[in-house]
């Protein structure tokens, strides 16, 4: 059998189930067109809303992570993509979709560099809104992520890419670190080992690409961390996707 034939007849890619959503959003008209899309051409079972980051993190800590997230980068509580940032390492590797009245590239490029599967304004046909969440559900890459190709990222975009692939626990160590903490001092803020601190630092520095506790800082400092880490303190057991043992 020819190798063609062999690749042509390869399975195709697995089916992501996409049965619940969570939908960050402030405007109530939008949200309720948005699940009636969701629930109605998509097809997902059960869509929750809610309007602010705060409700959405506070909702995910008590329940279980919906298989798919739709947020707007202007909530009451937070702007731009400080929000993607933030629930980024809430949501571990569940899909998000940043559905935004902002289309401007380097604001796209900004959500998709800071890890989201997909963007969408909001002034985008239904069709668009289907589409984005069928793609996801086939495992395949969605046409948004074109923004990226081709193209050097800037320095701020790279900062930010590097800041959102810290877990939420690792975004609260970087922040009690900055606040001037030592590791045995973090130990007993977030009542884990000493030992599991040292290797949520070392990752830290591996991620963003330091080479010391200061320079962590330094980088935590120039793109306003602590802003983006005001919920940290709720840190959900579970959602630290490092594997290392509290």
């Amino acid at each position: 059998m020819s190798r063609t034939m062999e690749q042509a007849q390869q399975p195709p890619p697995p089916i992501r189930p996409l049965n619940t959503a969570l939908i960050v959003d402030d405007h109530p008209l939008f949200c309720d067109a948005l699940s009636m899309t969701l629930t109605g051409p998509v097809g997902i079972a059960r869509v929750e809303a809610v309007g602010s980051l705060a409700e959405a993190l506070d909702r995910m800590a008590r329940q279980p992570v919906p298989d798919v997230i739709v947020l707007d980068l202007h909530l009451p509580d937070v702007n731009g993509l400080e929000g993607v940032v933030r629930m980024r390492q809430a949501a571990a590797e569940r899909p998000i979709i940043v559905v935004s009245s902002m289309d401007e590239r380097r604001v796209v490029r900004g959500a998709l560099l800071a890890g989201v599967s997909a963007y969408v304004p909001k002034h985008a046909p239904r069709e668009a809104f289907r589409e984005a969440f069928a793609a996801i559900a086939r495992g395949e890459v969605h046409a948004s992520r074109l923004a990226l190709d081709n193209a050097t990222p800037s320095l701020a975009e790279e900062a930010l890419a590097r800041l959102a692939s810290l877990t939420r626990q690792q975004a609260r160590i970087l922040q009690l670190i900055s606040a001037g903490l030592l590791n045995k001092q973090i130990a007993h803020e977030l009542s884990i080992a000493e030992t599991t601190v040292k290797a949520h630092v070392t990752a830290i520095m591996r991620k963003l690409r330091v080479q010391t506790r200061t320079q962590a800082v330094l980088f935590a400092q120039d793109i306003s961390f602590n802003a983006m880490t005001a919920e940290a303190g709720t840190e959900i057991a579970g959602h630290d996707s490092e594997g290392v043992n509290r």
